[in-house]
């Protein structure tokens, strides 16, 4: 059986880099990132065709997964991960929609504080990175507050939560993984989402520079899913595992994909 090509998505606030722990960590299988573009220019790798694909996204890099759905894959794994953010519309508890209010509107005259105090609560010190890109983070954060990702919740998916959570704390991620996965028809993939399906906008030749709404070429192939959404814990883990338990998701990761692509 040929080998998965990870795909890594990172959070709101950071880059790619956040993944390096994790792919170095993992025991087999090639991995590649995308980058949002909130501290450079946004990219995508070009992904084969024909090789089976395990997504893995942090944070918002998990809710962009789920509502853009950029590419086709065979297992999907969400870290720290949700497919809605702020409380409403049947979806609680969680973030108060207020909170996300008040961070656009500071976001707004003070991008790089906001971002800044953002990282310090999920327990990150170190100094934000040059060449922050205030636009699109601002459209980033816009997506956080408005995009509902629940509808698109179909398995296989892997859950990796922490127990000490301050973003997503574990009552949060409870209830999101526990009435909304939509079962798909065995041999099935996910499928990328369709071209005007939503979103932010429609794919151009503007999508590069602007990944939140990239919408690649479908494709697929079937991998035996069944809707099943697993959860698994780190009692200690924060909002930050890829950094602070590389090895912990690495190899949860690594069975997970093990078992979609035997």
């Amino acid at each position: 059986m040929t080998a998965p090509l990870f795909v890594f998505v990172h959070g709101w606030g950071f880059g790619p880099g956040v993944w390096d722990g994790v792919r170095e960590a993992l025991p087999e299988g090639e991995s590649v990132a995308v980058d949002l573009g909130f501290y450079g220019p946004p990219s995508i790798p070009e992904l084969p065709a024909k090789r089976p694909i395990v997504a893995v996204g942090h944070s918002f890099g998990a809710l962009w997964l789920l509502h853009e759905r950029p590419f086709a894959w065979d297992g999907l794994v969400l870290v720290n991960g949700f497919p809605r953010f702020p409380e409403g519309d049947g979806f609680a508890p969680a973030t108060p929609r207020r909170l996300l209010d008040r961070m656009i509107a500071r976001f707004d005259t003070a991008p790089e504080a906001v971002t800044a105090d953002f990282l310090r609560r999920c327990g990150c010190e170190a100094p934000l990175p040059e060449g922050l890109d205030a636009a699109r983070l601002g459209e980033a954060l816009q997506a956080l507050r408005n995009w509902d990702a629940r509808a698109t919740l179909t398995g296989p998916v892997l859950a990796l939560a922490g127990g000490q959570d301050p973003i997503v704390p574990p009552v949060m991620t409870k209830q999101a993984f526990r009435d909304h996965s939509v079962p798909r028809p065995s041999g099935e993939r996910v499928a990328p989402k369709a071209p005007g399906e939503g979103g932010l906008g429609e794919p151009d030749d503007q999508a590069l520079r602007n990944p939140l709404t990239l919408t690649l070429s479908p494709g697929g192939r079937g991998d035996g899913g069944c809707g099943q959404i697993s959860v698994e814990w780190h009692p200690d883990g924060g909002h930050l595992l890829p950094l602070t338990a590389p090895g912990w998701c690495a190899e949860r990761i690594a069975d997970f994909a093990a078992r979609q692509t035997a």
